[in-house]
């Protein structure tokens, strides 16, 4: 049998359940792990009819029931919307709530060894903190609820890999959490997301912080204080990494493949050039005509990958949502998979 891989849908409202149901369409969401949705079937069978889908729902109770099969999507209904009304587009309480629930029953279905791993379609994060629960993203949700503490976010596009030292938080808080310890973990836990991917020794290229890397204290002394001794201590553990590079050059040799995987300092930082490397639009219609790219957090127990985008309200329902982020979350989960269990049986 196959490891199973769990999706969760994102929030009811929102393009999860489109671009779930278009990309199980695809076959190679099939190879190597056996796909089951989380979620409520009303917003799966709705996709499923205006995306006009050949494909057709099963409903399982639980992982172990999944059997495959490229016809169907099996789904765990959690019926978290109860039967009541939720409208595409508008942020509500009911679905933050559902949301929210479809993620940490996927998280707990992992830690008991029913599944390997979860790829996630985007929760919003107004509705989920209506519901109460005052979380940033799904990345502290993973942590918390998996009780990791050392881990990071990591995205992809192409050849374009980038891991940060702080997500979700202000920039001033940003630049007060740039310290040598901070630095030096996610530079490990790079490491780490390299040895995953299968590239042990893969170089590492560290941003600085500030403009030209600070231009040896022209423009900021986080360099010197902080990031450079993080760095020096990453070799004398035999990590290849390299910096600070000045953060408006280390993404083009990223992309050129001087670096196989680059330490952002902050937010922005990393999902701009990201973004601007794996999304394209069509200037004509205004819509997405590609969406690559995708989100994981390194250093958790399970398997966690994400679409590298929202959950796009104004496109919600309408059938025009790219669906090849989500395809390559679920190929990366599977491609994870080998490092996963070597690590499980060790």
């Amino acid at each position: 049998m196959k490891p199973v891989l769990l999706i969760t849908m994102g929030d009811p409202a929102g393009i999860g359940p489109e671009v779930v149901v278009k990309a199980l369409s695809h076959p190679e969401t099939r190879e190597g792990c056996l796909p089951v949705v989380v979620g409520d079937a009303a917003p799966i069978k709705d996709a499923i009819s205006f995306t006009g889908s050949r494909l057709r729902l099963k409903t399982v109770s639980a992982p172990e029931e999944a059997k495959g099969g490229r016809d169907t999507i099996e789904l765990i209904d959690l019926n978290m919307l109860g039967g009541k009304p939720y409208a595409p587009g508008k942020v509500s309480a009911l679905c933050g709530e559902a949301a929210f629930t479809y993620v940490t029953r996927a998280i707990e279905m992992c830690m008991q060894g029913r599944a390997v791993g979860v790829a996630t379609a985007p929760l919003n994060k107004e509705a989920m903190h209506l519901a109460g629960h005052m979380y940033s993203g799904h990345t502290e949700i993973f942590a918390d609820y998996t009780h990791t503490k050392d881990y990071a976010m990591l995205l992809m596009s192409g050849a374009l890999r980038v891991i940060h030292v702080t997500t979700h938080v202000s920039m001033r808080e940003a630049c007060d959490l740039i310290k040598t310890e901070r630095v030096l973990k996610t530079i490990r836990l790079a490491h780490e997301a390299l040895t995953m991917l299968g590239m042990p020794k893969g170089k590492i290229g560290v941003a600085g912080l500030n403009a030209h890397a600070s231009e040896n204290g022209l423009f900021g002394h986080e360099e010197a204080e902080e990031i450079i001794p993080a760095i020096n201590q990453a070799r004398l553990e035999g990590i290849d990494a390299d910096g600070p590079v000045p953060p408006d050059t280390v993404f083009v040799k990223a992309a050129g493949g001087v670096y196989d995987i680059v330490v952002a300092m902050y937010h922005d930082q990393g999902h701009i050039p990201l973004k601007l490397f794996g999304f394209r639009m069509d200037p004509k219609t205004g819509l997405f005509a590609s969406m690559s790219g995708i989100n994981t957090t390194i250093g958790l127990p399970i398997i966690r990958t994400s679409v590298d985008h929202g959950t796009a309200f104004d496109r919600a329902g309408r059938n025009t949502s790219n669906e090849m982020s989500m395809v390559e979350a679920i190929t990366t989960a599977v491609q994870m998979i080998p490092y996963y269990e070597a690590r499980r049986h060790a």
